[in-house]
């Protein structure tokens, strides 16, 4: 039994055969039979070997190559074949003996040359068997980010789904027929490449503004966590509505939040702790809870200002004001009334097994009643003594001024009743 001929795989640009090297165009001219898309055959017409034209279906192309495999074949695609391209499927179906590859310029390094980026550690991408939403997570931790659109997901799709998620700092460019006579490279902020149309042919790149952090603009200077307080707005004459930068961040770590924690914060004040939660916890539910009319209307202006959508505030009293709230996984607790250990009581009857408390205690005797609770009922009971102080400048001199002592109470639920 004969061995069938190897079948070559020659890559193409939008400047058909006037861009191809000697060996391309020598091995397209001995072919019997070439076999390709439409759009790569009608740079081929004068070359005198059978056209077959097929879509871009696999399976299709199989049976083309299968249906010609005792003549001379060339499958003729577009730019580099192992860059996205057909070869690696037809290699793994047929087995990487049959082939011989000869690639082009990617249409993906074209568009890079173009606009003068380096593409070795850009992020690149195919939408025709990629989802958008891998595009979004790559764009957090991305400098740079190279598409391949498709009609269904066209650059302004990609552009309207970015700023969705408020991935507001990419400089965008829309490269069209690379290569091509009607060549056309279009740049601008997303805003600007949602509201236009592209051909089907073209590639998206995507640039990070210079100095830009992984953030919505609007949010530069504000942290995931541990924002300084005067980002936040509260109401000034009242004290210790606000939960400081330091201790927030303390508790957030005992908190010990996953992705998708649903969170209670009991007497939110401002919702400095809500909102750092949310962040944290991207997929999760945080609700701040606040009896407080004039701080529930500053915690759903914090909620704005900082762009948190899965932040709730709810206005009324504990333990009514929860009643309706899903079972928590962690709860939050700003202790500074006598009601506080009945507040925790309560709260530990909603909290999910192996779910977490924090409380925030001013003084040391709501701090003896919910240390003796949380060491009765709870699981790892531990007290944190927080004593920040922070330097002043006087008389020619730095010296340390103290804030009040607050004492943090964690515990952890147990899975198992004992």
């Amino acid at each position: 039994m004969s061995k069938s001929p190897r079948i070559c795989i020659v890559g193409i640009g939008d400047d058909g055969l006037d861009g191809l090297t000697s060996q391309s165009t020598r091995i397209l001219g001995d072919a019997q039979v070439i076999i390709g898309n439409p759009q790569v055959l009608v740079h081929v017409e004068k070359v005198t070997a059978e056209k077959v034209p097929v879509s871009g279906d696999l399976n299709e192309i199989v049976e083309a190559l299968e249906k010609h495999g005792d003549k001379d074949v060339v499958l003729l695609t577009s730019g580099d074949p192992l860059f996205y391209g057909v070869s690696r499927y037809l290699c793994d179906k047929l087995g990487k003996d049959r082939f011989h590859v000869i690639p082009h310029v990617s249409s993906m390094q074209l568009a890079f040359a173009r606009i003068k980026e380096s593409w070795d550690d850009a992020h690149l991408a195919n939408l025709a068997n990629q989802p958008l939403e891998s595009v979004v997570a790559a764009a957090r931790i991305s400098e740079a980010i190279g598409l391949f659109t498709t009609e269904e997901i066209p650059p302004r799709e990609v552009a309207k789904t970015l700023l969705g998620h408020d991935l507001d700092y990419f400089h965008a460019y829309v490269c069209e027929n690379l290569g091509s006579p009607n060549e056309c490279v279009t740049q601008g902020d997303l805003k600007e490449i949602s509201e236009q149309t592209f051909g089907p042919l073209n590639v998206m790149i995507l640039v990070r503004k210079p100095d830009v952090p992984d953030r919505p603009m609007s949010l530069v200077g504000k942290r995931k966590f541990g924002n300084p307080d005067d980002v936040f707005r509260q109401a000034k004459p009242k004290r210790g509505l606000l939960t400081p930068m330091e201790v927030r961040c303390i508790a957030l770590s005992l908190m010990d939040l996953g992705d998708s924690s649903v969170v209670w914060d009991v007497g939110a004040g401002s919702g400095s702790v809500s909102i750092e939660a949310g962040m944290i916890a991207e997929k999760g539910s945080i609700y701040a809870i606040e009896m407080d009319a004039e701080d529930h209307g500053l915690i759903r202006a914090n909620i704005e200002a900082f762009g948190v959508k899965n932040v709730q505030a709810v206005l009324g009293k504990a333990p009514d004001a929860w009643a309706d709230l899903p079972d928590p996984d962690c709860v939050f607790i700003g202790g500074t009334g006598r009601q506080v250990r009945g507040i925790c009581e309560q709260a530990m009857t909603r909290i999910k097994p192996g779910g977490r408390i924090v409380c925030n205690l001013s003084s040391i005797e709501n701090l003896a009643e919910v240390h003796q609770l949380f060491d009765n009922e709870m699981e790892s009971a531990k007290v944190t003594m927080v004593n920040i102080s922070h330097a002043t400048y006087q008389l020619e001199r730095h010296r340390f001024e103290a804030s009040n002592p607050t004492f943090l109470v964690s515990a952890k639920k147990p899975l198992k009743k004992s």
